[in-house]
């Protein structure tokens, strides 16, 4: 009679993953990756996709208006003028808010740098810089609609400077923008103060900033566009 010994070298069968919603589960509770790009990212992408097709339909839309009204538009560099030193300086405001954003632009890209190299208190600090201009940049905004709406007197469905629809378009588009600001600031800072307590120290995984880092520069692109259609058009 012959006997059949097993080889000791013999590779075990891979168990097979779990199908249906279970497997879907399993899949994306460990963070499984599509296209070398992790789950985070991914979705992170989708996200300014879909906001990329909001701002779009937003600025469309201003665009729309500003053309068909029949009522003269507001000269932007009046409107957004600041009286300094006894004269009216044309979007000197507008400049300086745009100036502040880019330069957080630079300053996250530099904490993404320090994060992949594992220098977790530059990278925070940076972080933290970056989520101070973003603050600034809103604290300018306010005081730019404060200045609109008490001194000009602009509403969203009025403007005595000119067509109606201005105040509707300006303080949506500048407001949703506004808004998208704040919230990454707070993401910044929530980030900031987790790279700064070494929360990303055991797994050594800090992709968690290069996430954040891609809100953010979407938020900067986004302020380009409104820049050149909205107060240099």
């Amino acid at each position: 009679m012959s006997t059949q010994l097993s080889s000791p070298s013999a590779t075990p069968p891979a168990a097979s993953p779990p199908g249906g919603m279970r497997g879907l589960l399993a899949d994306w509770s460990s963070d499984q990756q599509a296209f070398k790009v992790s789950w985070g990212k991914t979705m992170m992408w989708i996200f300014l996709l879909s906001d990329t097709f909001v701002f779009s339909c937003f600025l469309t839309g201003y665009m729309s208006v500003r053309m068909a009204t029949t009522v003269p538009w507001p000269n932007p560099s009046e409107v957004f003028a600041l009286h300094v030193g006894g004269a009216d300086i044309p979007l000197l405001l507008i400049a300086i808010m745009t100036f502040v954003l880019i330069t957080s632009s630079g300053t996250m890209a530099m904490a993404v740098n320090f994060a992949y190299r594992r220098a977790r208190r530059e990278c925070a600090l940076l972080m933290l810089v970056t989520a101070l201009f973003g603050m600034l940049f809103v604290g300018m905004q306010a005081f730019e609609w404060t200045k609109l709406i008490v001194d000009e007197g602009v509403r969203p469905w009025s403007n005595p400077m000119g067509a109606a629809q201005f105040g509707s378009t300006f303080f949506m588009i500048t407001g949703f923008h506004g808004l998208h600001v704040s919230c990454g600031v707070i993401y910044l800072l929530v980030v900031a103060t987790r790279v700064l307590r070494g929360r990303y120290e055991a797994t050594g995984n800090y992709q968690i900033v290069e996430i954040a880092g891609l809100y953010w520069h979407f938020v900067d692109l986004v302020w380009v566009f409104i820049f050149a259609l909205f107060y240099l058009w």
